[in-house]
């Protein structure tokens, strides 16, 4: 089964319209409307603040084998 998934907004005349379908004309397909889910992620200005930091290995070279005077 082929899936495509297009967002839209419903128009003032309460309809929907959907242009560039990948499907061939005549093909039968099936069309479920659902509403969208609103996320808080998704409106959030810095979604990594108050995500927890862990360090592996804190006091470890960066790069030590890109340095040109260690090679």
């Amino acid at each position: 089964m082929q899936v495509y998934r297009v967002e839209t907004m419903v128009l003032d005349n309460r309809t929907l319209v959907i242009k560039g379908l990948p499907f061939e004309a005549g093909e039968e397909v099936e069309v479920i409307v659902r509403r969208r889910e609103e996320s808080k992620k998704r409106h959030q200005r810095y979604p990594l603040r108050g995500a927890p930091i862990r360090y592996e290995k804190p006091f470890e070279s960066v790069a030590e084998t890109e340095w040109e005077a260690l090679q």
